[in-house]
């Protein structure tokens, strides 16, 4: 028989095998299932995640770079901060005025955030991301103003009770109704409603977290506990024109200036880059995905035992089919190439069923989360390669036990 012909007579044995043992075949693919659907639904957040991270960077611009009271991965706890952290100054406005002033600096303002509900005539939401910024937040952060109008100078400069609304927000509060000139409390603190907001779909926010709205810094500021070593930063743009580099050359001589420290004294503030925040969060997000493989892994491997464990008892059981097929001329290796093929039907058919499942999974996730999670191609491909090479590894032995049955005693065996 040619090799394709031989190829395709053992998958239809295959299935034939598959579908005598319903319940046992169904127990062995589960635990291939589970894998490939872990890898594919935690590949389809991940690169998600990623994507939302790099075209929220994209909306802030390449040239932004952000000056940081200590620049961590994980936020510091602020009730036991390490020395080196509670020497440094906290950022202030004078500080961000100075830098502002600068001849090279186009944009620079001090932000805030806290957390907080968000109240009107009993409806309250869950805790939300309160920035204190200017009106030159949506250069930074991107988004549309639907309605209304952004902070005059008097109200920036008085910290007046007044809030730019995220669209969502409101829309869960008042529905289709109007908001604009509404009283709202955030926090327990009354603003009135001057702005609606939309923020950029692209826009990235940790799990469980949105922006909910936009006050004036000075609000957030004498209003609200803001935690000043994670919470606290200055956006900059550089003057178009200038570089970067220039830029922050002169950031520093300004800060170093105004908090008087010698040569010798290293800087007690960080500056930080977009490429810098975008390796951070790419490195968290690898890490999570590697644990997930790893976990996934877990299950593929059980699942690998299961395949070995069930073409053993398949082994056994076929003895005599096997001792009639050599007596009719089957060799060794068309014997071992049957139960290879089995096996690998068997993990193939868990693979590709897995894989369904992690897309419909990572797809589920990514709108819970509000995010765009593409279907990751490359890696379905690797799945299903991969879970047919585990049938093909674990049910190497059991096969090799197969081909290397004496025909005499398999046409014995009862």
């Amino acid at each position: 028989m040619r090799p394709a012909g031989a190829l395709s007579e053992n998958v239809r044995i295959a299935i034939d095998a598959l579908r005598a043992n319903k319940l046992r075949s169904s127990l062995t693919i589960l635990g291939v299932v589970i894998g490939v659907a872990t890898v594919m639904a935690m590949a389809a957040i991940v690169q998600g995640i990623q994507g939302q991270i790099n075209r929220t960077f994209e909306v802030a611009g390449p040239t932004t770079f952000y000056v940081l009271k200590k620049f961590s991965a994980v936020p510091l706890n602020p009730a036991n901060l390490p020395k080196d952290v509670r020497i440094r100054p906290d950022l202030s406005e004078r500080e961000a005025d100075r830098i502002r002033r600068l001849p090279e600096i186009g944009y620079a303002a001090l932000w805030g955030q806290a957390l907080a509900r968000i109240e009107s005539q009993g409806i309250r939401s869950q805790p939300m991301a309160v920035f204190g910024a200017d009106d030159g937040f949506p250069l930074i952060q991107g988004g549309e103003l639907q309605a209304g109008r952004w902070f005059t100078k008097n109200e920036m400069n008085a910290g007046s009770p007044v809030v730019i609304l995220e669209e969502r927000a409101a829309l869960r509060l008042f529905g289709r109704e109007q908001s604009l000139g509404r009283w709202i409390r955030i926090g327990g603190r009354p603003a009135e409603i001057i702005g609606l907001w939309q923020e950029p779909a692209n826009i990235f926010a940790p799990p469980g977290t949105s922006v909910g709205a936009v006050v004036p810094y000075r609000m957030l500021d004498h209003q609200f506990d803001i935690d000043r070593t994670n919470a606290l930063w200055i956006p900059i743009r550089p003057r178009t024109g200038v570089s970067v580099a220039d830029a922050q050359g002169a950031v520093i001589m300004a800060l170093r200036e105004m908090r008087r420290l010698h040569p010798a004294d290293g800087n007690t503030f960080d500056l930080v880059t977009q490429d810098q925040v975008l390796d951070t969060f790419n490195n968290l997000t690898n890490v999570f995905f590697l644990v997930m493989i790893v976990l996934s892994a877990v299950a593929l491997l059980v699942g690998g035992i299961g395949v070995m464990a069930i073409m053993t008892v398949s082994v056994t059981s076929r003895t005599r089919e096997i001792g009639v097929r050599k007596a009719l001329g089957a060799t060794r290796r068309d014997i071992l190439q049957q139960f290879l093929v089995e096996a690998a039907t068997l993990t193939g058919i868990g693979g590709v069923i897995g894989i369904l499942f992690g897309l419909v999974l990572g797809r589920v996730a990514s709108l819970a989360m509000s995010i765009d999670a593409p279907v990751p191609i490359s890696l379905t491909a690797i799945a299903v390669v991969v879970s047919i090479s585990i049938g093909i590894v674990f049910g190497l032995i059991p096969a090799r036990r197969a081909s290397l049955l004496d025909p005499i005693e398999a046409l014995r065996y009862e």
